[in-house]
């Protein structure tokens, strides 16, 4: 009977060593929208800006700095070193779009295509609003690409 409770208990206590070893494991993984903000909340520098085909200057110093809280509806974004033609606001809200891996759309209406990867960003998107800092709506119209890299 002795050597039957030893055996018992050190069983027990084995299983019990085994199982509170054991990881926890996340029951919910990420999902796409936090995935996508995780690679999209950063300072990012503008490289290339081109508006219907034509390179734009005056970009050099533009910061495009997006944030958020990952299960928020929401996201933030603010720009610095704008030029006086810029279909960009100081800074506003976004939401992810119908595909959240390559749309989100501005609170101004704007939708954008985007792609993104640990150290670059592509923003596509159509303006035909009246621009931001005064400027004239002929110089800002049209289809603009804005390449950048991460900071």
């Amino acid at each position: 009977m002795k050597i039957t409770l030893k055996l018992l208990t050190a069983a027990v206590i084995g299983l019990t060593l085994a199982l509170g070893s054991c990881k926890k494991h996340d029951p919910t993984p990420p999902s796409v929208e936090q995935q996508q903000l995780t690679k999209l909340s950063t300072t990012w520098k503008a490289s290339s800006v081109t508006l219907d085909g034509t390179p734009q200057t005056g970009y050099d110093g533009f910061t495009l700095t997006i944030s958020g809280t990952a299960g928020a509806t929401s996201f933030g974004f603010a720009t610095s070193g704008r030029p006086t033609t810029s279909p960009w606001s100081s800074g506003g809200t976004w939401t992810f779009g119908a595909d959240p891996q390559t749309q989100i759309t501005r609170d101004d209406k704007v939708g954008i295509t985007y792609s993104v990867s640990d150290t670059q960003l592509q923003l596509n998107f159509n303006f035909s609003g009246s621009g931001y800092t005064n400027t004239r709506v002929s110089k800002v119209t049209g289809d603009w690409i804005f390449n950048f890299t991460k900071q």
